[in-house]
C-alpha cells in the first residue's frame, strides 16, 4: 500500500511574537503527507517539483528525513519554491503567498513523470490548490493520468480547499472542481468555502451538491461544528472535539485528511476515521504552524 500525494510544499513563515517569524515547509497537500507518514508505517509518496537552489535543497532534505520518498519531485534549475506568511487573528489564520516563481507550478508537465509518480500506488491525493496553480494544459494533462490510474484500480481522494485568487476566472474554476468531483471516490470539502462560493445553506446541501455531481464518499468538514460524512448510502453528523486552547487553525484541513485516510486505508468505516481526522487536528490546532513537533503525534501511531 503506497500513498501518493501531488501537490506543492512551501516555506512557510509564522509568527512568533514581536514582529519575528519561525521559517518552515509546509504546503497543503504537503502537510497531508506529511501526517500520513507520522502516523503509520504506510509508504507516502511527494509528487512535485523544486528548483536546485540551496532553499529547494534545505526542502528536499527536509522531505525525505520525515521517511517521504522525494524520488517523484522534479527537480528545474530556473525555478525555485514558494513562499507564504501566516497572519493570526486569535488562532484563526490568512495566507500571503509568494508563488510567483515556484516549479511546483509545472509538476504536471511530464505526463511519463506522473504516471511513473503513480505506478504502483493504492491511493492518489491531490487539492484543488494542486489543480489552480497548475497551466489548463497541465491541468488536464493531470487529469488524464489520474482517470488511468483509476481504470487501473488506483482510489482518488480530493480536497478542494478553494482559493478563488488562484483562478484565473469562476468559469475554470467550477469547471475543474466538477471534473475533480466527478473522479474522487473520497471527496474532503470544507462548508465554509463551498456555502461561500455556491451559496449552500448546510453541510448537507454541499454533500448533495456534490453527489450530484458524481462525488461519491463526501466528507463536509466544518471547523468547530460537526463533520458530515455520507458514504456507502448513509448520512452522519459527528460532533467536532471542543478545544478550548486552540493557538493556530494553521493546517487543521490537511491534519484532518491524513487522520481520516490512514483510518480508511485501515479499513475503518467512515465514521470511526471521521473521528480519527477530528481528534487528530484537534491536536495541530493547539499548535502554532502546519506541522507539530512529532511527540505530540505519539498517541495516534
Amino acid at each position: 500500500m503506497t500513498i501518493a500525494c501531488i501537490g506543492e510544499c512551501m516555506v512557510e513563515l509564522a509568527p512568533t511574537g514581536a514582529g519575528l517569524f519561525r521559517q518552515a515547509f509546509a504546503g497543503d497537500v504537503f502537510n497531508t503527507a506529511w501526517y500520513l507518514k507520522a502516523l503509520s508505517t504506510t509508504p507516502v509518496r511527494f509528487v512535485s517539483a523544486i528548483g536546485t537552489d540551496p532553499l529547494s535543497d534545505a526542502m528536499l532534505a527536509f522531505i525525505g528525513s520525515h521517511g517521504i520518498d522525494t524520488g517523484h519531485i522534479a527537480r528545474l534549475p530556473d525555478a525555485t519554491v514558494g513562499l507564504y506568511l501566516i497572519t493570526l487573528t486569535g488562532a484563526e489564520r490568512s495566507f500571503t503567498y509568494w508563488r510567483g516563481q515556484s516549479a511546483a507550478k509545472r509538476l504536471a508537465d511530464d505526463p511519463a513523470r506522473l504516471e511513473s509518480a503513480l505506478e504502483g500506488a493504492t491511493l492518489a491525493y491531490l487539492s484543488g490548490i494542486t489543480l489552480a496553480i497548475l497551466s489548463s494544459e497541465a491541468r488536464a494533462r493531470l487529469m488524464q493520468v489520474l482517470a488511468q490510474f483509476q481504470r487501473r484500480g488506483g482510489q482518488i481522494a480530493f480536497d478542494p480547499n478553494i482559493r478563488l485568487r488562484l483562478w484565473p476566472n469562476r468559469a475554470e474554476l467550477d469547471r475543474s472542481l466538477a471534473d475533480a468531483y466527478a473522479l474522487a471516490d473520497i471527496s474532503l470539502p470544507s462548508f465554509d468555502d463551498e456555502s461561500s462560493l455556491y451559496g449552500d445553506i448546510s453541510p448537507l446541501a454541499t454533500a448533495r451538491r456534490l453527489a450530484g455531481l458524481g462525488a461519491r464518499d463526501i466528507v463536509v468538514k466544518n471547523g468547530p461544528l460537526p463533520t458530515l460524512v455520507a458514504a456507502n448510502g448513509q448520512i452522519t453528523e459527528l460532533p467536532a472535539p471542543s478545544v478550548s486552547d486552540a493557538r493556530d487553525t494553521t493546517g487543521a484541513g490537511d491534519s484532518f485528511n491524513a487522520g481520516y485516510l490512514n483510518a480508511r486505508l485501515g479499513r475503518a468505516d467512515a465514521s470511526t476515521a471521521v473521528r480519527a481526522g477530528q481528534a487528530l487536528a484537534a491536536e495541530v490546532i493547539r499548535h502554532p504552524g502546519a506541522l507539530i513537533p512529532l511527540e505530540a503525534l505519539a498517541r495516534f501511531r
